[in-house]
């Protein structure tokens, strides 16, 4: 492609979205590029700060489902 193929398609574009659009869709895709590469790096400021005892515990499962079918539950015991 030449730099009068890209210019023409740049012009098109401009004029399918208008700049205030094409502006909106820069900044967003700008601003999840930076988040993604937080990620991936593993952004010091983004780490929780704090014992183990202030982050969030999933529940134990109930220890009496081996017991009981759901009703909902096809499958057989054994």
């Amino acid at each position: 492609m030449s730099i009068t193929h890209l210019l023409i398609l740049l012009v098109i574009v401009v004029l399918l979205f208008g700049t205030k659009k094409l502006r909106n869709i820069g900044g967003d895709l700008g601003g999840a590029v930076r988040d993604f590469k937080k990620g991936l790096d593993g952004d010091e400021a983004t780490k929780p700060t704090g014992s183990s005892e202030d982050r969030l515990r999933a529940d134990p499962p109930p220890a009496s489902t081996t017991q009981a079918q759901s009703p909902h539950d096809t499958t057989e015991q054994k």
